[in-house]
């Protein structure tokens, strides 16, 4: 499992001219990646991570500060570009397969407290942010 995580003021997830999922404070924009051998527990340490990382101002979590999350599935973080042109799609979970894991790693942060909001699985979504910093890192578990 892969995240791109930002810290942003604010985000949201716009899907066919509705906003879905929108966060309008200092919070995460994650954007989350199954790869086809995860499973339950990749989405338990996932969550785990999410919950606890230390990049909000003064070097606080969305755990120790209540900050919001907003969740968005991005099966393109498992793009193979190492040959050609055109990436290679092999290593991204199938929809059947991700979509349950992307919603584990909700419940589970949300079963932590946190507060989430999500995108809208195998839709065609507009992302906007705010970056804070901006101050963005790689994730994998």
């Amino acid at each position: 499992m892969k995240a791109v995580v930002a810290r942003v003021t604010e985000a949201s997830v716009e899907v066919a001219g509705e906003i879905v999922g929108a966060i309008n404070e200092p919070g995460l924009l994650v954007l989350l990646g199954v790869h086809h051998d995860d499973g339950a527990e990749h989405a338990r340490k996932m969550a785990q991570k999410l919950h606890g990382l230390r990049i909000l101002d003064d070097e606080q979590s969305c755990e120790s500060t209540g900050a919001p999350l907003l969740v968005v599935s991005q099966f393109t973080l498992y793009g193979d570009t190492r040959k050609g042109r055109r990436p290679s799609w092999t290593a991204a979970a199938r929809p059947e397969h991700a979509e349950p894991l992307v919603n584990a790693v909700v419940q589970e942060l949300r079963q932590k407290g946190a507060r989430v909001e999500t995108g809208r699985f195998r839709a065609e979504m507009k992302v906007r942010s705010v970056n804070d910093g901006p101050f963005t890192v790689l994730i994998e578990v």
